[in-house]
């Protein structure tokens, strides 16, 4: 693979590995399908045939053939076989393992993105994997789908009919519910004029039906908070899209939760009523459609083909992002420096070569996938000084567990001595003064019940004064009073930087204000005088529910680099 051979020799090779995976040996398998994977970015025609096996690979019993599979699946989603890929992998999407589903969904939602033939057929793919996936869809499934409903105006219709439709055969998919309450609270009155199928009608649907549905909704058990404001929101939509006979019991359902003990329901509740109480005017103009939604995704806004347009912001607050990008076998010139943007270097400075690099948290490779969700491959073929893992996407992956037993010496020293100093940060406090400069805490994240801060050290110059080293110390604590499980940090850098995870003290949150935070240690290489940058994923379990928050971090404090 490192050696530039004929392409006929290449053909060769790729048929040979095509036959190892008809092998009963499921080593061989495995083999063959990590190779194909390394393979099929240098030249993806002559993988390209060997398709059918690949997907018959998906239904082996083994979970790391499982996984090489669907890697090597995705890699082969082209324009001229997404209809087939995607049909093959939403049935695999039925019956595969609940660890496998998360990372399927978000991939099928840039495979569409990418590759739609159609916004028809892109809308239908959309609705059947939220109906498949169910609650594992995670949440940049449900925002690409109302951003891709908000960006096709001729289909609002279609749209909502069929949403519609789904909620009311099923309340128990989350993430259907919250796609579903959005798009009937915007687009609701077009469900009192029916709706073209193609080739047949879509009757109508009376106002007291429209109630009765999303009234069921919010009381449902199986709906979540979150599920209940988006609900709440398309209640409150639907009296400016209905008739003024029917605000009386829209009121109705709005004051459901004008009692209820979660604050936040009450308050929404409570705030609806009265704006149900002014005059129509005042309603029409707080409760009007949203503007279309710009297109957000890193595909969108970074793909060099891609005709749409790209929103920018300026917001230096830590902002969610939307997953990654999909490698479609062909040369890329995307880069995590394309994502982040130029870095900033102080005048008279120039920027060194750049390497990239990225983080895990833990060693299982099955989540190395969810990292690649959200950045994008680079095509830098060059190794660097100590080998990194690949997942065949075309982007290095270290984690914070393959180091050496030293790594997890030390960790364990470091917690003992700073676990005292990281509880009284968590809290707010800080120890006894010292002759250094403090440096103050960043905010990572404080949503959902989780906040988490990073804590600095004085950072250190190396030997040859070329580099700046960070100690980062990042502490995670609960806010909420449900505990946090699974709880996952992933982060990359730019090239030019470097990063280094150690293993966190636990992968669990417990509730309460005794509770010990998690904390975890993070070592940053930068050059001298370049502004820290780095992209993060915070994965974590609440009551059963998956939760996954992306930010961006670029306001770091300015003696860290200057």
């Amino acid at each position: 693979m490192g050696i530039e051979s004929d392409p006929g020799l290449r053909v060769l090779a790729v048929n040979i590995l095509g036959r190892f995976l008809l092998n009963p040996d499921k080593d061989i398998r495995y083999v063959a399908l990590n190779t194909l994977l390394r393979v099929v970015h240098a030249d993806c025609k002559p993988v390209q045939r060997h398709r059918t096996t690949i997907i018959d690979c998906l239904k082996d019993p083994d979970v790391s053939i499982q996984r090489r599979a669907i890697d090597l699946c995705f890699a082969l989603i082209d324009g001229t076989n997404v209809r087939l890929m995607v049909k093959e992998l939403l049935l695999f999407l039925e019956r595969c393992d609940a660890e496998f589903k998360g990372d399927v969904c978000s991939n099928l939602v840039l495979a569409a993105e990418k590759y739609a033939p159609t916004k028809r057929w892109h809308i239908d793919s959309m609705l059947s994997l939220l109906s498949t996936a169910g609650n594992y869809a995670r949440d940049d499934v449900v925002s690409s789908l109302v951003a891709l409903i908000s960006q096709t105006p001729d289909l609002h219709a279609y749209a909502t009919f069929h949403l519609f439709n789904a909620l009311r055969s099923t309340m128990t998919q989350q993430p259907l519910v919250q796609v579903a309450s959005w798009t009937i609270g915007e687009y609701g009155d077009l469900l009192l004029s029916g709706c073209d199928n193609g080739d047949s009608q879509i009757a109508p649907v009376a106002e007291t039906e429209v109630i009765e549905v999303l009234r069921q909704a919010l009381v449902h058990p199986m709906s979540t908070v979150q599920t209940k404001e988006m609900v709440l929101n398309a209640l409150v939509k639907l009296t400016t899209r209905f008739s003024t006979s029917w605000l009386p019991q829209l009121n109705e359902a709005i004051s459901y939760y004008s009692t209820n003990p979660q604050l936040e329901l009450q308050q929404r509740s409570v705030e609806y009523n009265k704006i149900c109480a002014q005059p129509s005017q005042i309603r029409s103009g707080l409760l009007d459609y949203m503007p279309m939604m710009p297109a957000r995704t890193i595909l969108e806004t970074t793909e060099p083909n891609n005709q749409r347009n790209p929103a920018e912001s300026n917001d230096s607050s830590p902002r969610k992002l939307s997953n990654g990008t999909l490698n479609n076998g062909a040369p890329q010139s995307l880069t995590i420096l394309d994502l982040l943007g130029p870095e900033t270097v102080t005048p008279g400075t120039t920027n060194p070569p750049v390497n990239s690099e990225t983080a895990n948290s833990t060693g299982d490779s099955s989540n190395l996938l969810d990292l690649l969700d959200i950045f994008a491959p680079s095509t830098d073929n060059k190794t660097s000084a100590v080998a990194a893992p690949s997942t065949g996407w075309g982007l290095p992956v270290t984690n914070g567990v393959t180091s050496a037993s030293t790594q997890l010496t030390n960790q364990q020293t470091l917690d003992g001595l700073f676990d005292i100093s990281n509880e009284l940060s968590a809290l707010g406090l800080s120890g006894p003064q010292t002759s250094a400069k403090s440096i103050p805490p960043l905010t990572v994240c404080d949503t959902n019940g989780l906040r988490v801060l990073f804590n600095f050290d004085q950072p250190q110059s190396s030997p040859d004064g070329t580099q700046r080293q960070l100690t980062i110390r990042l502490v995670a604590t609960n806010t909420g009073p449900d505990p946090i499980e699974a709880f996952e940090f992933q982060a990359a850098v730019p090239k030019s930087c470097q990063i280094q995870l150690l293993p966190p003290s636990s992968s669990s949150i417990q509730s309460g204000l005794t509770a010990p935070p998690l904390t975890q240690l993070l070592k940053l290489s930068l050059p001298m005088k370049v502004a820290p940058r780095m992209r993060v994923r915070l994965q974590f379990t609440k009551r059963g529910i998956p939760t996954t928050e992306q930010l961006q971090l670029d306001q770091f404090p300015t003696i860290l680099w200057q």
